[in-house]
């Protein structure tokens, strides 16, 4: 972890969800998508979040800045709660946290040009006006590689990367200290998806930004991040600096998403040994007990079924929650 000032916070969080059961009255199932999880990011650092789909990752980050009230925990922001914020409060805390969506074409309003999405924000917080608003925008199409001349055009006239710009513009209009990048290069073709990374760096340089960028993309998490969490069923599993992770992971679950990654070298993916996790996980509406990730482990024990297993710090910051580690 980069030693300096922690940023963000995150203690024993929890985000549930109550399931519909349509018109029958009876006691709803619950959905635990985040259960339980606590981490800190240091200012200018970028935490790299991975996991297969459903695990919780982007409810995490959405609970993380409120767009979903959290069930438990807490969240601190500069050493402030931020859940214990009442509305005016968290409006002025969101200058300084900000998002950018996974999805380039759901995430900005067909009906508004470029202009008005990018001013949007310098609107609801008073920043800037007039001929400074104007300004304003055209330096931050700049800042993400786009032309001032595009302020006027509606998003349908965008590319999928150049979209995805506006967005990272967007996020950046009110001079934000943390961005939570959800997903940000999943929906883009693979040519894009270094140029936005590469531009995510630049401007994390020049800005002083710090990240928690979410993503399925190992190899890509490992270039960004600095340290990388996985997540398993509403848990973090494995948390460690980013070379350390890759070279040694510990938890079954994390080598068996390692395994997977593809390697250049065709010498050295001939020797390596894929490893197939057999089985589905299991439902987050009912996880089972002990362990959750015990019914596709291959090395799981009957102490796996009895204890939930912690993150135990195994040396050099490197956290694991395993019971055989």
């Amino acid at each position: 972890m980069k030693q300096g000032e922690v940023l963000v916070d995150v203690r024993n969080l929890k985000k549930y969800f109550n399931m519909s059961m349509g018109f029958v009255k009876r006691q709803r199932p619950v959905l635990k998508a985040v259960d339980d999880v606590s981490f800190s990011i240091a200012r200018g650092e970028t935490l790299g979040l991975v996991g297969e789909s459903g695990c919780g990752k982007t409810t995490l980050g959405r609970t993380l800045l409120r767009l979903y009230e959290p069930t438990a925990g807490k969240v601190f922001y500069r050493g402030q709660n931020i859940f214990a914020y009442n509305r005016g409060e968290m409006q002025r805390i969101r200058r300084k946290m900000q998002i950018i969506f996974q999805d380039p074409y759901a995430s900005l309003n067909p009906r508004m040009t470029v202009s008005d999405i990018i001013g949007e924000p310098l609107d609801i917080h008073g920043l800037v006006r007039g001929d400074d608003r104007k300004e304003r925008i055209h330096e931050l199409l700049r800042l993400v590689g786009l032309n001032p001349e595009h302020a006027a055009r509606f998003p349908h006239e965008f590319s999928g990367g150049q979209r995805q710009r506006i967005g990272i513009a967007r996020a950046l209009a009110v001079e934000p200290e943390f961005i939570i990048c959800d997903e940000p290069i999943s929906a883009l073709d693979v040519s894009i998806q270094a140029q936005i990374v590469n531009m995510l760096e630049e401007l994390q340089d020049n800005l002083g930004l710090t990240y928690l960028f979410i993503a399925h993309d190992l190899a890509m998490v490992k270039h960004i991040s600095d340290r990388v969490a996985v997540m398993y069923m509403g848990k973090i599993v494995e948390l460690s600096e980013s070379r350390e992770l890759y070279r040694h992971p510990l938890h079954p679950y994390s080598q068996a998403l390692l395994s997977a990654v593809p390697v250049p070298d065709p010498q050295v993916a001939k020797g390596r040994q894929r490893i197939i996790l057999e089985g589905d996980a299991p439902s987050p509406i009912d996880p089972p007990g002990g362990c959750r990730f015990r019914a596709r482990c291959p090395r799981a024990k009957a102490v796996c079924q009895e204890q939930e297993p912690t993150l135990r710090n195994m040396g050099g910051g490197h956290q694991v929650a395993c019971h055989l580690v």
